[in-house]
């Protein structure tokens, strides 16, 4: 069904502020998900707070390239989404946990990070680093594990003395 050209200015203006605004933004293919499934997922990423918004192509194409971003856009194959958010890894990290759930019936192939367009690979990168909070536990382990080993060599050494 044709659009107007009122309807694609608005979504080309809402394309247009979500990549001003957003720290990150991320290109999903949703092409095999099905309708409870997109519901769960848009329910989740709005839950951590995360946008997601389906658009044409070709609106997708010439509001990011307008964006300023460096590089070149990729590929955007399918049924497009993009997905954005304040938090610079939310966006990627989110979509990968869909993407591995329902065995990459949603994918992302692509997106914009730190000002540059990024490749499937590269936002793939970004979406398996650790949470801030998982990051922050690992690094305690990692100070803790030292200490404990030495705990308990001194814990056998009292008992080889009694």
């Amino acid at each position: 069904m044709a659009v107007s050209k009122e309807k694609k200015g608005q979504v080309l203006e809402k394309l247009q502020k979500i990549a001003k605004d957003s720290a990150s933004v991320v290109f999903v293919n949703f092409h095999s998900l099905g309708v409870g499934q997109s519901i769960e997922v848009r329910r989740a990423l709005r839950g951590k707070g995360v946008g997601y918004t389906v658009a044409k192509k070709t609106l997708t194409k010439k509001a990011f390239g307008e964006s300023g971003a460096t590089g070149a856009m990729p590929e955007l194959p399918g049924e497009m989404a993009v997905v954005y958010g304040t938090d610079a890894l939310d966006p990627a990290r989110e979509v990968y946990v869909f993407q591995k759930k329902f065995d990459k019936k949603i994918q992302i192939v692509g997106g914009i990070f730190e000002g540059k367009f990024m490749s499937q690979a590269e936002m793939l990168s970004l979406a398996q680093i650790p949470g801030l909070e998982t990051l922050h536990a690992q690094f305690v382990n990692l100070i803790n594990s030292p200490i404990q080993g030495f705990v308990m060599a001194l814990s056998e050494i009292a008992k080889t003395k009694n």
